[in-house]
């Protein structure tokens, strides 16, 4: 299981027009789920995720989480993070979860992370839509955590 966190300052998903989620303060994930993915990655990179400190400290040092400054998450499926991008120049994705699987594990991980965050919201973007992501980098700060497979 892989996710790409962003720190930012707002993030939003918009599907058909319509705004389906929205977070202040706090991580964008890019979520991707590959064979093999179960409840283990799920609460393993929940719990990375949450607590990965990447918020500045007093002195500006990448010292505090997303549970230590109350900030909020915001979950976005992303197929192509599963992507094989070894050979070639077109992404094989022979490597990701069937999508029912997929789906069933993003969903997962969701009400994992609401259980998890004392503090703040977390918020989804829409499984097997076409969804427009918009977001504030902040910093920017940006990293691929990976739980499972060559992690």
């Amino acid at each position: 299981m892989k996710g790409l966190i962003q720190r930012v300052s707002s993030a939003s998903v918009t599907v058909d027009n319509q705004r389906v989620a929205e977070i202040q303060r706090g991580l964008l994930l890019l979520l991707g789920v590959e064979r093999g993915d179960g409840a283990r990655e799920v609460q393993g990179l929940a719990k990375k995720v949450l607590n990965y400190r990447i918020f500045p400290d007093d002195q500006g040092r990448m010292n505090r989480s997303l549970q230590d400054v109350g900030g909020s998450l915001l979950v976005v499926p992303q197929f192509t993070l599963a992507a094989d991008t070894g050979s070639g120049t077109r992404p094989g994705f022979s490597s990701a979860a069937a999508p029912e699987v997929a789906e069933q594990l993003f969903l997962d991980f969701f009400n994992a992370a609401q259980a998890m965050l004392a503090h703040g919201c977390v918020e989804r973007g829409q499984f097997g839509a076409d969804m427009k992501v918009s977001l504030v980098n902040d910093g920017p700060v940006t990293f691929m955590l990976q739980v499972g497979g060559s992690s």
